[in-house]
């Protein structure tokens, strides 16, 4: 069975343009990554939870902030590895400075024997459409599409 990730995609709008939230991925192998290397706040959840409440709850691990507000649900989408990624959107700003992100403890580095903690998310910033595109994990395009074909209607 493929595995299933859920997420909840913030969005606000500009005096310009919508901007949507993404978060750059922590710990040493995405630390000097920047271009399709930031995600929609999400994680894996197994078949006993429901997406939204995995979605949820992903969301405060990862940035530090409980959700809030009408959620629109996005069509799921699935990536090239074949994970299929089950996404929520709300409007709403959240005060990137105060981003705080849960640890996860890996071998740094591999095969030393010493484990290190890093924050699953390093950090987060809102982008414009056209700059997130470009930021965001390729596979991951098609939830910025669907969130943006729903606001321009």
């Amino acid at each position: 069975m493929p595995k299933k990730s859920a997420g909840i995609l913030v969005y606000r709008k500009t005096k310009e343009e919508y901007e949507v939230l993404l978060v750059h991925p922590g710990g040493p192998f995405w630390a000097k990554r920047d271009l399709n290397s930031w995600s929609v706040p999400k994680g894996e959840f197994e078949d006993d939870e429901e997406p939204l409440s995995a979605a949820k709850r992903e969301f405060e691990e990862e940035t530090g902030f409980t959700i809030e507000g009408k959620l629109i649900e996005l069509v799921p989408v699935k990536q090239p590895g074949g994970k299929l990624i089950y996404t929520w959107a709300v409007q709403g700003d959240i005060d990137i400075s105060r981003v705080k992100s849960n640890l996860f403890k890996i071998e740094w580095p591999p095969k030393s024997g010493m484990f290190k903690e890093f924050p699953e998310t390093d950090r987060a910033e809102w982008f414009a459409f056209d700059i997130a595109k470009k930021k965001i994990l390729s596979g991951q395009v098609p939830i910025l599409d669907n969130l943006l074909k729903l606001l321009l209607k």
